[in-house]
């Protein structure tokens, strides 16, 4: 597929990053010569200086035969007009990154489409909805719904007084009689090492375990891990970056208490004008004694959302300290990903990755509809469509020849989802949720295609 990224920024850089690993043709064009060196010299694409909105620098490109543009810089108008511009140059599809939301609330209305514009991703505001799906499963670090929660991915870690620790995942599934989740994916601690389990997988302390459950399997799950589930309505932010902000409102919306520590004296007044239901505080939220005075030790929840990933880590653990049931950070590095469990924050949250996993599903062949990377492991959930001329229509799960570096993780039929076992018939129209190891990723998607 040729495909071509506008923007070397965070979320440009990490995209091609992610899709040269994967042998896509890439052409990325960025006007800052710094950013397309780096991205020169570590990555086997195609750089070319110059502004997006050029239509020389877009006949450059080849845009004519591009497959999918990108747009990605740091400006919202920047990336509509490349949308616009390259659609009509030939760009079969374009996605556009944008900061304002009203736009993706008002999508239909708008008919973006009819400009150019395929798809409207903003990587702020799907990091504040993952977070805010995190704060109401409070046992789980991770956290994926597909169609609007009919099948949902939970991720947790196993603490010594989960009933199926020692037991394989056969023997756990005998302790209930009905199943409702399935394990999908596992980290063993201390290790990068993904298991995609089976029937004599067994389940050990410190396991970071992926599950995806149907509804009844999330009660199902707290129940089994020995986790209790938390009642969480006290949040404190830290950080009035714009993640901070849709993450308040959004709370807010949803009856949560929500406290915001910001550092900078005009934002303050700003956010205090904006988010009415929320207390601000302006203040440094590194100060413990801030912390202290604004009784950090009865919140339910602390988020540290600013510009800085280690203030954001090193200050939930000082939460973590003071009793903070959940905890959440965000971070820039992700390398940060394969400390999570030592670490000793709940969860990590990455606005590139959340933003690769929105937009991977426009390169993914078959009938992708959803996909998401697994944060800390190497493995990926996607979701696919059968059709009537899938090879895997009309087969027996355990008659279609999976890879073993791969798994079922459930089905969604007649809008219900099912854990699905060997012996279900896959049908046409069928949403399958597969969770596989990069190796068996081909092997998997010419299952599904045409």
């Amino acid at each position: 597929m040729k495909i071509i990224i506008a923007g070397a920024g965070e979320v440009g850089f990490h995209l091609a990053k992610l899709l040269s690993f994967e042998a896509q043709d890439i052409t990325l064009i960025d006007s800052n010569r710094e950013s397309l060196s780096y991205a020169d010299n570590h990555l086997d694409i195609r750089v070319i200086k110059g502004d997006a909105t050029s239509l020389a620098i877009l006949k450059e490109a080849n845009v004519a035969s591009t497959d999918l543009l990108i747009a990605v810089t740091s400006s919202e108008t920047t990336n509509i007009t490349v949308c616009v511009l390259a659609k009509q140059l030939g760009a079969k599809r374009t996605i556009a990154r944008i900061s304002n939301t009203e736009f993706i609330r008002n999508k239909e209305e708008m008919q973006f489409a009819k400009l150019g514009i395929d798809e409207l991703i903003s990587p702020e505001s799907l990091a504040a909805s993952e977070i805010e799906s995190l704060l109401n499963e409070s046992a789980f670090n991770e956290r994926f719904e597909f169609e609007g929660g009919m099948l949902t991915m939970l991720g947790l870690n196993l603490s010594r007084n989960a009933s199926f620790i020692g037991k394989t995942v056969r023997e756990a599934a005998e302790l209930l009689p009905e199943i409702h989740f399935v394990p999908i994916a596992i980290q063993r601690f201390g290790t990068q090492y993904t298991v995609i389990p089976r029937g004599d997988t067994i389940f050990k302390e410190n396991d970071q375990v992926y599950f995806i459950t149907s509804p009844g399997g999330v009660d199902e799950l707290y129940r089994l891990s020995g986790k209790i589930k938390e009642s969480i309505k006290d949040v404190m932010i830290l950080g009035g970056s714009r993640i901070g902000q849709k993450t308040a409102r959004s709370l807010c919306d949803h009856k949560f208490k929500v406290k915001l520590i910001e550092k900078n004296k005009d934002k303050a007044f700003d956010l205090a004008d904006e988010l009415s239901k929320a207390l601000i505080i302006n203040g440094d939220g590194r100060n413990v004694e801030l912390l202290a005075e604004e009784n950090i030790e009865e919140m339910d929840a602390f988020v540290a959302v600013t510009g800085n990933s280690e203030t954001n880590i090193m200050s939930c653990l000082m939460a973590k300290s003071k009793g903070v049931k959940k905890t959440v950070a965000l971070v820039e590095n992700i390398d940060y990903f394969q400390l999570s469990q030592s670490i000793g924050v709940d969860t990590l949250v990455n606005k590139k990755l959340i933003a690769a996993n929105a937009i991977f599903r426009y390169i993914r062949k078959g009938d992708v509809v959803a996909l998401t990377q697994l944060n800390n492991l190497n493995a990926e959930l996607m979701e696919f469509v059968v059709k009537e001329s899938s090879k895997v229509c009309g087969k027996f799960i355990k008659n279609i020849g999976f890879p073993r570096s791969a798994i079922i993780g459930g089905v969604i039929r007649n809008e219900e989802g099912l854990i699905a076992l060997g012996d279900f018939k896959i049908q046409a129209n069928d949403k399958i949720v597969v969770c596989c190891l990069p190796r068996a990723i081909s092997k998997v998607e010419n299952l599904f295609c045409n």
